[in-house]
C-alpha cells in the first residue's frame, strides 16, 4: 500500500515523535511505502537531519496512494483534503496541534498509529462538502469545504448585509459582521464559536449561522444539505470577504455566490474503536468535575 504524507512546518517540539513514528512505520509496514510532499520533506531534513525517512516525494497532487496521512492540526487536515479532493483518497489525521477534531490520534502515540496503519485498524467516514461558485470569472483559493463557507465583513467597523435565499426562496438578510455556512464535519469549529449547533457528522445538512448579529431574532438555523443556498453581500466599502476552509480572498458586493453539496466527499479514516459522542465529551470536557 502507497501512503501519501502532508504535514506543517511547526512541529519543533515533536522531533522526537516524528523520529518514532516513521521508524515504527518501518518497522510495522514492510508492504508500505511512503511518498512524502516536498515541502513536508524538506522540513523533515532540516528538523529531523539523518534520522529523516529515506522515501521518495511528490508535488501538489501528483500521487496515487491509497492513503493519506496529514500531520498537524485541522489546519492542515483542511489543505490535505482540499489537494486529495476528487481523489478520495482515505484521509488519516495525526494531530499536533490543539483540539484536532478530524484527528485519529495524537503524534506522540507513534506506536498505536503505526500499528492502526500497518494493520489496517481503521474504518473510513465519507464527509460531505460544500461547492463554491462565485462566477465564471473569479479564481478561487478553495472551490470546496469541508468545515464552511463564511462571509464577512472587511477593514471597516460596519456591519455589512448578507442576504440569503434557499432553493431560490428568500430567507433573511442578515446585518452582521458576517454570516457562515457550515458542514457537520465544520459544526465544531468556527461555527460554534459564534453560537452555532453541534452536528453529527452524517447528519445530511448545514448550519447557517450568523457572526454578531445586529439583532437577536436573528438565530442559527439547521437545513437540509440537498438545497442550493445563494448569498449577497452589501457594504459601505462596496467589498466583502469570503472564507472558504480559512482561504481568503476579496470579493465586490457585485459576486453573488452559490453553495451546493459537492459532487463527492472526503473520507476521514478513523481506528475501530473511535466514537463522535466520546471524542466530543472528552475535547469539549463535557461532564468533567467542575472543582
Amino acid at each position: 500500500m502507497e501512503i501519501a504524507i502532508f504535514g506543517n512546518r511547526y512541529q519543533d517540539d515533536y522531533t522526537g515523535h516524528l523520529k518514532r513514528f516513521f521508524n515504527r512505520l518501518e518497522c510495522e509496514g514492510k508492504d508500505l511505502k511512503l511518498i512524502i510532499e516536498e515541502r513536508y520533506m524538506d522540513y523533515l531534513r532540516e528538523s529531523l537531519g539523518a534520522d529523516a525517512p529515506r522515501c521518495g516525494t511528490f508535488a501538489g497532487n501528483d500521487f496515487d496512494a491509497q492513503l493519506a496521512l496529514s500531520i498537524g492540526g485541522d489546519g492542515t487536515f483542511l489543505t490535505t483534503a482540499s489537494i486529495v479532493e476528487r481523489k478520495q483518497t482515505p484521509i488519516m489525521g495525526i494531530n499536533s496541534g490543539h483540539l484536532g477534531y478530524l484527528s485519529a490520534a495524537r503524534i506522540t502515540e507513534a506506536d498505536k498509529v503505526a500499528t492502526v496503519i500497518a494493520r489496517h485498524l481503521y474504518t473510513i467516514d465519507d464527509r460531505s462538502m460544500i461547492s463554491v461558485d462565485a462566477g465564471p470569472d473569479i479564481e478561487l483559493p478553495r472551490r470546496y469545504a469541508l468545515n464552511e463557507v463564511a462571509v464577512m465583513k472587511q477593514d471597516t467597523a460596519s456591519m455589512i448585509t448578507v442576504d440569503a435565499f434557499v432553493d431560490g426562496r428568500e430567507l433573511a438578510s442578515y446585518r452582521a459582521d458576517g454570516l457562515i455556512v457550515s458542514t457537520p464535519t465544520g459544526s465544531t469549529g468556527y461555527n460554534l464559536s459564534v453560537g452555532g449547533p453541534i452536528i453529527e457528522p452524517h447528519t445530511p445538512v448545514w448550519t447557517i449561522s450568523p457572526i454578531a448579529a445586529h439583532s437577536l431574532n436573528m438565530r442559527p438555523l439547521v437545513v437540509s444539505d440537498h438545497i442550493a443556498i445563494e448569498l449577497t453581500a452589501k457594504s459601505r466599502s462596496g467589498s466583502y470577504l469570503l472564507s472558504v476552509d480559512g482561504q481568503s480572498l476579496t470579493l465586490a458586493t457585485a459576486h453573488r455566490l452559490h453553495l451546493q453539496r459537492a459532487p463527492f466527499v472526503t473520507k476521514v479514516v478513523q481506528p475501530l474503536n473511535h466514537n463522535f459522542i466520546d471524542t466530543l465529551r472528552r475535547k469539549m470536557l463535557w461532564g468533567m468535575d467542575s472543582i
